[in-house]
């Protein structure tokens, strides 16, 4: 599968190709075993790390997968397998030729930071904040509008991930 996008880290690109080997293993019958051979461990690992992280659409969709694999059948299992690409591997040769052949100009380069997403997601949640807290019957009731020094409704921000 080939998967074009700007400003990806490596990390990002070798958790999108797990996510991808993993979704098409577990949409296959009969498969109990999954082998994950990688030289970049240190982004595999990324998938268990529960910490804040920007790849973290990548590792809940693995997450996700390898729920619905293991639940499948309780002995299915997963392993990782480090392979250092000076090895030579033939495998590491070709996906390197392929990955360097493609040259992609973004078209909207600023809107496809991991900031720009966030940021959205943002003003996202504070705009169905609003629509939902701010539409009800018994707000009156049950909910306090706060106020500023000038008597204005204060809002919920996000601002440098603070509340």
């Amino acid at each position: 599968m080939v998967h074009h996008a700007a400003f990806i880290t490596s990390t990002e690109v070798e958790l999108f190709a797990i996510r991808c080997g993993i979704n098409q293993v577990c949409i296959k019958e009969n498969v109990s075993k999954i082998i994950v051979i990688t030289d970049s461990i240190h982004a595999a690992k990324k998938i268990f790390d529960s910490k804040l992280h920007p790849f973290q659409s990548h590792t809940m969709a693995i997450l996700n997968e390898l729920w619905n694999f293991f639940i499948k059948d309780h002995e299915n299992f997963i392993e990782f397998w480090e392979c250092s690409s000076c090895l030579k591997w033939r495998f590491h040769k070709d996906i390197d030729k392929d990955s360097k052949s493609f040259n992609l100009t973004p078209l909207y380069s600023c809107k496809t930071s991991w900031d720009y997403y966030k940021k959205l997601d943002s003003d996202d949640i504070i705009k169905q904040w609003k629509i939902t807290f701010q539409a009800l019957d018994g707000k009156g009731k049950h909910f306090l509008d706060l106020l500023d020094d000038n008597f204005d409704t204060i809002e919920p921000a996000y601002t440098k991930e603070g509340p």
